[in-house]
């Protein structure tokens, strides 16, 4: 019983590879003959986006732009855009609510106090924790997008946003092709 189950099976595999030769030849009387062979691929949404750098170092605050509650700008990260459909570049922070603090003062700065643009002097919109559309386009081999920060100081030097200290805040930049 045993060596009828081999026998058969032999039989059925041998007749599998046997059928997947005969699809790939092709026998002819007249001296020609082709077969075809259709190759394909599936391009998905390809995105690349370059950034001249992580860091971007704000201006600190003088003794006068405490006393008249300031906003300083400053030049943030240059992008480069690459997509092979339309594109959509985004602005949040991870941080929900404020500046990350380091000191020991008890600083306090909110991340609205943070603001961004994409022309120097433009329309500036506070940075927040959600997704926001900074830029968008159609495809392309190379856009560039250009980011402004607005730091808003408090008046006053009692401020907690003033305390002496290091403020940094996680700014997440996404594209996607949707």
């Amino acid at each position: 019983m045993k060596a009828t189950r081999l026998l058969l099976a032999a039989m059925v595999l041998g007749t599998a590879i046997g059928a997947s030769q005969a699809n790939a030849q092709c026998s002819s009387s007249s001296g020609s003959c082709f077969t075809t062979n259709t190759a394909s691929v599936t391009v998905g949404a390809l995105v690349k986006l370059g950034m001249t750098t992580t860091t971007t170092a704000l201006t600190a605050p003088s003794v006068t732009d405490i006393e008249s509650a300031l906003s300083l700008d400053d030049v943030g990260p240059v992008f480069t855009v690459k997509s092979n459909r339309s594109w959509n570049l985004k602005i949040k922070s991870f941080n929900a609510t404020n500046f990350d603090y380091t000191g020991s003062d008890l600083g306090v700065k909110p991340i609205s106090d943070l603001s961004w643009a994409t022309t120097s002097g433009g329309t500036y919109a506070a940075i927040t924790a959600s997704d926001v559309s900074i830029a968008s386009g159609a495809s392309s081999n190379s856009t560039t997008v250009n980011s402004f920060f607005r730091t808003s100081w408090a008046g006053g030097f009692s401020a907690p946003s003033n305390a002496p200290g290091l403020y940094s805040l996680p700014i997440v930049f996404t594209l996607t092709a949707p």
